[in-house]
This record gives structure tokens, sequence and C-alpha cells, in this order.
């Protein structure tokens, strides 16, 4: 099986990295047990630098970006799966150790599938994509940990971002109160929609004042940007709280003591997505496809093609998107 498909290839060469769009053949995919038809794809900040030849992303080139993909499988060898099974890859090695995505085939490991669920389309699973099973982890481990709707106040930062759309908009429609951080005051509208009963500032999570507690506020937290910001939000957590943190857009560090961990007892979950065992990956995309699911899930994107995705990729870098991109490697 040879035959020709679009993608969208990162390169190396001594004049630097480019990206373009072009064609490949089954043979140049990597190897793997199950070959997938990709219906759609989506836009996360982790491929706008895949895209760029970020190191720390890439490591071998060319490379294929592109971390979700949804489709059809063409074939699989270990039979775990049938020709025309629709199915859903997200994380694992795919748009970073292998070539991703952003193509009309990938070639992974059966490990790596999950079958879609009852009640999603291949085109919603990537409205939600890595960032919505991101945000579906951080809802999950504030319920695991006691975090109900009428606990209190839920604090959800970069709201208006893909995880944190999302997590707005999962938690609104399981009956939490959801106070929505964003710097972007048109954004107010949109996040009222997905459900927020308030909408603050980032400058009213951003304490920079020396107290090592401050007045109790969040029953819990889907922290997306870290630094001082988290920081803030766990001096500012109420008794008990959860508080999750899954990004680093404001900071990879952040200045801590023990004492909302030993006077009110919260709790710091790391979020990865990356490495979720599949029976939680399973368990998660069922809820998603069900009981999780908000009714303006579609209202949160919109569709590309892969020649739309260089102005994409920019406008992600710079913070300029809201909701969630999905791309569409073949056009109809």
């Amino acid at each position: 099986m040879s035959h020709a498909f679009p993608c969208y290839l990162i390169e190396k060469s001594e004049a630097g990295v480019s990206a373009s769009l072009t064609e490949r053949t089954i043979d140049d995919l990597p190897p793997g047990d199950t070959l997938i038809q990709v219906g759609y794809s989506s836009l996360n900040y982790k491929d706008a630098l895949a895209v760029q030849g970020h190191p720390g992303v890439v490591s071998k080139f060319p490379h294929v970006p592109g971390i979700d993909a949804a489709g059809v499988v063409e074939s699989c060898s270990s039979g775990i799966f049938q020709p025309g099974d629709e199915v859903i890859v997200t994380g694992y090695g795919l748009g970073d150790e292998d070539w991703g995505g952003y193509a009309g085939y990938i070639r992974v490991p059966a490990e790596w599938v999950v079958s879609l669920p009852v009640g999603l389309s291949l085109f919603e699973s990537m409205i939600y994509g890595t960032a919505g099973f991101t945000a579906a982890r951080g809802v999950d481990h504030l319920r695991h940990n006691g975090v109900m709707p009428d606990c209190g106040e839920i604090v959800v930062t970069g709201a208006t971002g893909g995880v944190g759309s999302l997590a707005v908009t999962i938690l609104a429609h399981l009956g939490y109160d959801v106070v929505a951080v964003t710097g972007k005051t048109e954004s107010h509208d949109f996040l009222r929609e997905l459900g927020a009963k308030r909408i603050i500032s980032r400058e009213e999570v951003n304490d920079t004042s020396n107290s090592l507690l401050l007045k109790g506020k969040w029953a819990g937290a889907v922290d997306t940007v870290g630094g001082n910001i988290l920081a803030t939000i766990i001096r500012s957590a109420k008794q008990h709280a959860t508080v999750t943190c899954c990004g680093l857009v404001a900071g990879a560090e952040f200045a801590a003591t023990v004492y909302p961990f030993i006077l009110r007892g919260v709790r710091l979950v790391g979020i990865d997505s990356d490495q979720c065992p599949m029976l939680k990956r399973r368990e998660l995309w069922s809820h998603m496809a069900s009981d999780w699911r908000p009714p303006q899930l579609e209202s949160l994107a919109r569709t590309v093609t892969l020649d739309g995705l260089p102005a994409e990729v920019q406008r992600i870098l710079k913070g300029g998107i809201t909701g969630r991109v999905v791309v569409q490697p073949v056009r109809d």
C-alpha cells in the first residue's frame, strides 16, 4: 500500500525549520499495527510548538505534528480493531515522538487507540481532543476528592483556551458554580454562554503579597497557566479544596509553603493526560460522550484545513484563540 495522502510536514535544514503542505505515502509512516484514515485532528499549543520545530517537542525530522486524531481503521494486524471501526487517538507519542494527525493517515500501536464512544461523532471527539480530555481529567480528580457542586465555587484559569473553556462548560453542565479567569474582556459573553457564573480578571488571582495564606475562596480549581497564579489559588483555597494543574504559560515555577496543605488540607493534583492509563482513558471518554457532555459543545469549535494551519498556529502562539480549532486533513 503506497498511495499518497496530504500531510503538514516539518523539516529542518541548515537554513532552519520549515513547514509545508505536501504529500507522503503509507510507506513513509512510522511502524505500528493499526493504520487509521484520519478524519479530524485539532490544534493545541503543543502542536504550534511542534510546527516551529521546538526541541522540547520534536526530537527528529522530518515530522508531522498533531497530538490528536480521530478516524476510521483501515487495517489492524493485531486484530484488536476491525476495518471500519471509528476510533480516537490522543497522547502517547502521537505528534510527538511519532508522526501525528496533520495527515491523511496515521499508523500507531493498537494500545494507543480508543473506540469512539456511543454519543460522539469523529468531529465532536476532536472538539474535545487532548484539551477536552485534560479538562475531564481535572473534573474527575475534583469529584474523586469529594469536591461536589454544593462545596462552593470552582475557579478555572485560562478560561478561554482549549482546556479552560471545556473545563468551564463541563463543570457548569454538572451543576458547579464556575468562576472563569480571563484577561480577554471581549470574551465575557462567550464564557457566560458556556455557563460561567462569574468572570474575574487575572489580577484577582495573582496576589504578590508575602501572605502565607489568603482568605479561603475556592472549593476547587482547574489551573491551566501555572506560575504565581497557581500559587495564589493554592493560598486562597478553602478547607479540603482540590487544585488541579496542567499548564505553565504563566510560568513553570511557583512559590509555595506547606501551610495550605497542613492547615487547610488542600490537595494539589498534577494532570498528565498523555500517559493516562487506558482503563481510565476509556472511562473518561464515555463520560465525555454522555453525562458530562455539555450542550454547547459544537459552539466551541471551528474547522480549518491544512492550508489554514499557519495562520492558526500564529494565533494560538499569541494567545488569540478562543475555544477550539478542529483540523480537517483531507477536504470533503
